[in-house]
């Protein structure tokens, strides 16, 4: 008698920076890719960045006291006063999410968030937050997955990009009106 052995399910490990930006290449977006030395926050960066047109960014991947994940991207000088974004963002007292969980959802490590890695996220269990002022922005400048590089995208191809991954409509917050 022999055993009828279903083949367990395909997984595919989660996206990387080549294989996001093949993905962006293939779907069509257009895309400048920038490599430089590992940055790991928003301050080390400036000095790169001067030389890079367009609204630069700082992410946040936070988990609330129940639970629920969510990932906000902000333009890099714009204020996200943890205390006071819950009521905004209808979320429950908010801290930052651990490594582990990190890269669970979004295959990213510390230094390296993103909104680009809400491709790895396709069950959607981030919720993602837009900042008013980067999505105002011509051109909006994010890690590809990696703190070695800088990828800038005009805003119709990151709205393009957010479209493709299942992630349109997007929550935009004025968090500079919250001041």
């Amino acid at each position: 008698m022999t055993e009828d052995k279903t083949p367990e399910p395909v997984t595919l490990p989660p996206f990387d920076s080549a294989r996001l930006l093949a993905w962006m290449t293939d779907q069509g977006l257009a895309f400048d890719n920038h490599e430089h030395p590992a940055v790991f926050r928003v301050e080390e960066g400036l000095e790169l960045k001067a030389s890079m047109p367009g609204a630069h960014t700082k992410n946040l991947f936070l988990k609330d006291k129940k639970g629920q994940l969510w990932l906000i991207s902000a333009r890099q000088d714009t204020v996200v006063d943890l205390k006071r974004a819950p009521k905004t963002i209808g979320s429950d007292r908010l801290s930052f999410g651990n490594e582990t969980l990190l890269y669970e959802t979004l295959g990213v490590r510390p230094g390296s968030v993103t909104a680009l890695g809400l491709i790895n996220d396709p069950d959607r269990r981030a919720t993602f937050i837009l900042d008013k002022a980067l999505w105002d922005a011509d051109i909006v400048n994010f890690h590809p997955l990696t703190n070695t590089a800088t990828t800038a995208m005009a805003q119709a191809e990151f709205r393009r990009f957010l479209t493709l991954i299942g992630r349109d409509p997007v929550q935009v917050v004025d968090f500079g009106a919250l001041d």
